[in-house]
């Protein structure tokens, strides 16, 4: 893996000595937000990761390399330039091949977190069955990648464009446990609930961290979801953002919009709709999902150490 995986010397260090670090994606820098907003939640997801206690590792692919933990100049290259590639699974070796710059969506930042052996990852939503799926047979690389991949995912549930249902049925075949942080229910990424049950709710980091020990330890391969409610303050009314998902889908279905360019459409299309109250949300949630994704990091970490 030399030829393949540069990680920053303070995540090596903090890796060398057992200390919690969590991995945090690029597509939010490239793909997820405008500029200069982009860059900034990058660098204040980071700010939380460490205030937390743990070492951030933002992930992105540059220069034929795996970038374990980016530098200023690395993320305004993620941010700037006009040819990022979306990497998933079956974009990293091409990626890789070729020296193509790449943000990293779940799937592919769950691989290189393993690769790097970090257990924890931060992100905004995962993907997941889209609608209409049994007719398209849309379904995200993210849930299969969480049936392979130990790495347990913090997030605000599924992004909230999908079929919640299906996907939460996919993940229960699949064998990945998904845990509710402080709820009984799995959230709808910019709501805080929707109605359906997650397998257990934990209330504190130190729990999570023994499922996680118990899991790996049983050598039962795959990830865990924690699924981290928005912050109350910060949500959207569910009905409301039903409506708008429901019109957005209907022009992307109208325009023809296919493959790994409906999400991005249609959360650009839910920011306009919102007045960019979506936006202002999407950044709370993966804030707080950065500081419960370091909590549960530094209690993982404990636990490997006692």
């Amino acid at each position: 893996m030399q030829d393949t995986l540069s990680i920053a010397p303070e995540v090596a260090e903090a890796l060398r000595d057992r200390r919690a670090v969590v991995a945090l994606e690029s597509t939010v820098i490239a793909h997820g937000m405008p500029y200069p907003q982009n860059v900034e939640t990058a660098r204040g997801l980071e700010a939380v990761v460490r205030g937390a206690g743990a070492v951030p590792a933002t992930i992105a692919v540059l220069d034929g390399r795996i970038r374990i933990g980016l530098s200023e100049e690395d993320m305004q290259r993620l941010a700037t330039d006009g040819d990022v590639w979306k990497l998933s699974r079956r974009d990293l070796p091409v990626a890789l091949a070729v020296g193509a710059v790449g943000a990293t969506t779940v799937a592919a930042t769950m691989i290189a977190a393993k690769l790097a052996g970090i257990a924890v990852f931060a992100t905004g939503g995962i993907g997941g069955v889209h609608r209409g799926a049994e007719t398209s047979f849309d379904i995200s690389a993210d849930l299969d990648e969480l049936a392979m991949t130990d790495v347990c995912v913090v997030c605000a549930g599924a992004k909230s464009v999908l079929d919640l249902p299906k996907t939460l049925e996919y993940l229960e075949t699949r064998g990945v446990p998904v845990l509710g942080y402080g709820t009984g229910e799995f959230p709808a990424f910019y709501a805080r609930s929707s109605g359906l049950p997650v397998v257990r709710r934990c209330d504190t980091p130190e729990e999570v961290a023994r499922i996680l020990r118990a899991k790996w330890r049983l050598g039962l391969a795959g990830g865990v979801v924690l699924a981290n409610p928005i912050p109350a303050a910060d949500a959207l009314d569910a009905a409301e953002m039903e409506g708008i998902i429901a019109q957005a889908l209907r022009e992307a279905d109208a325009g023809g919009v296919a493959g790994k360019a409906v999400t991005p459409f249609l959360l650009r299309r839910i920011k306009e709709l919102t007045g960019g109250r979506s936006l202002n949300a999407n950044i709370a949630l993966i804030r707080d999902n950065a500081r419960v994704a370091a909590e549960v990091a530094v209690a993982y970490a404990a636990l490997g150490n006692a």
